[in-house]
């Protein structure tokens, strides 16, 4: 497989992206709860530029910490969405481990919240595609939990539709949380991003 990182010289920025369907249809589905992370990001932190378009996405950036960071929400459609990813990280040679990509998982809890470097895409269409534009798995996964409906033939239907009301208490919470803690990440520490997410869930949810 190519990797588009092995003949460059990397940069030092980071990359957070956000999975998600383009258009208000798909706009509160389970499955644009990366794109509410980014938004939540976004929208908590005043540096960001406007989003405009840019690498088949909607793209913003700004110096957070004395550190470049680039937020990428892919408009090509979730199954498409590493033609926007790679077109972006080769364009500023970000390395794989500066890639975050917030998306969400089937098969933890709806409210938990973690984060892995590499492994499977355990089906999902996105980080599937990530990997191929990439030509490597070696990017963050932060996995938003949204629970499964436990019938494998509802699973399309279930993340196609839009977050019920009784997720409406911790999803909030999780943004938040997001948007509060986001910036751990610059100390290369994905895992602690993770710890503090999900103490702040637990915490609010008591």
């Amino acid at each position: 497989m190519f990797n588009l990182f092995n003949k460059k010289k990397n940069s030092d920025m980071f990359l957070f992206v956000g999975l998600g369907n383009p258009g208000d249809k798909y706009k509160n589905n389970r499955h644009n709860i990366g794109f509410m992370a980014l938004d939540a990001i976004q929208d908590n932190e005043p540096q960001f530029s406007p989003s405009k378009s840019k690498f088949q996405g909607k793209f913003s950036e700004a110096n957070i910490l004395g550190k470049k960071v680039g937020l990428l929400q892919p408009q090509t459609y979730m199954n498409e969405s590493g033609q926007s990813v790679g077109a972006c990280a080769k364009f500023y040679k970000i390395p794989p481990e500066r890639i975050v990509v917030f998306h969400d998982e089937l098969d933890i809890t709806a409210s938990d919240f973690r984060a892995k470097k590499g492994g499977g895409n355990a089906g999902h269409n996105g980080l599937k595609s990530i990997q191929e534009h990439l030509g490597t798995p070696d990017f963050w996964r932060v996995r938003m939990g949204i629970g499964h409906p436990g019938d494998k033939g509802q699973v399309s239907y279930y993340v196609l539709s839009d977050f019920s009301k009784a997720d409406a208490k911790w999803l909030g919470i999780m943004l938040e949380g997001v948007a509060r803690s986001y910036e751990i990440i610059f100390k290369e520490d994905v895992k602690s991003f993770e710890k503090e997410v999900s103490e702040h869930v637990q915490y609010y949810l008591k």
